[in-house]
């Protein structure tokens, strides 16, 4: 072996100052082993080397973990924060027009949803003038219709939040709009004692927004607002 340094000699001086940059670089620490490997011969098994090579894809795992981890708490943080504005959008109404207004335009777009409706069962038609004034967010339905709707005639439980991926067949939620819902988000109402049940439905054109496999904690807590605030303009 030749005495005569082959590396550029500023970053030889680097190296030899500060060690650990070498021992923190996963890529010149693999073509290092790999180096030393075929100095060794092929008869020779090193055991530090097939170590270290399992440390090195543990240590990926784990970095993949931590990123999947930090990037959920992110999202998680962005979809508490709408909701909470979405909260506070809906107690800003002063009159009952007003909040159904608000549904359709600044909490429809806090949520980020193309669609919403909120489903109210009757033993009266839906005829009503004031009703059909208010058609575009309002829904008049007959008793056990948000049930079916939200089971789709299964014999399923009920669910406070349902979640998925849909093609509307008709159009008596979305009206116009149905051919283009993808995916809808169904909250069950509990409207109060001696109440028929309400549903709030919202509809998105990104069959990917709402899918089973998400979680319903933000959106139960939604719900539970939801249902204080139409006890209080129903009283």
């Amino acid at each position: 072996m030749s005495s005569k340094p082959l590396m550029d000699a500023h970053v030889r001086e680097k190296i030899i100052a500060d060690p650990d940059v070498l021992l923190e670089d996963q890529d010149i620490m693999r073509a290092l082993v790999a180096a030393n490997e075929q100095t060794m011969g092929t008869n020779i098994v090193d055991l530090r080397g097939i170590a270290m090579e399992r440390l090195a894809a543990r240590l990926d795992r784990l970095e993949d973990t931590h990123r999947s981890v930090i990037a959920a708490a992110y999202e998680n943080l962005a979809g508490t924060n709408q909701i909470h504005r979405a909260v506070l959008r809906l107690m800003d109404a002063t009159k009952f027009e007003v909040f159904l207004h608000d549904l359709t335009t600044e909490v429809a777009d806090t949520l980020r949803v193309d669609v919403m409706r909120l489903v109210l069962e009757s033993e009266e038609s839906g005829d009503d003038p004031a009703v059909k004034k208010m058609d575009s967010v309002l829904k008049v339905g007959k008793p056990g219709f948000c049930d079916f709707y939200i089971t789709q005639g299964r014999d399923i439980p009920v669910r406070q939040v349902t979640l998925r991926q849909t093609q509307a067949d008709d159009d008596t939620i979305y009206a116009e709009q149905a051919d283009y819902i993808r995916s809808e988000a169904c909250l069950k109402l509990d409207l109060g004692e001696g109440r028929m049940p309400g549903m709030l439905v919202m509809g998105s054109e990104d069959p990917h927004l709402f899918t089973p496999q998400q979680g319903t904690d933000l959106l139960t807590f939604f719900t539970g607002v939801f249902e204080r605030t139409m006890r209080r303009w129903l009283a």
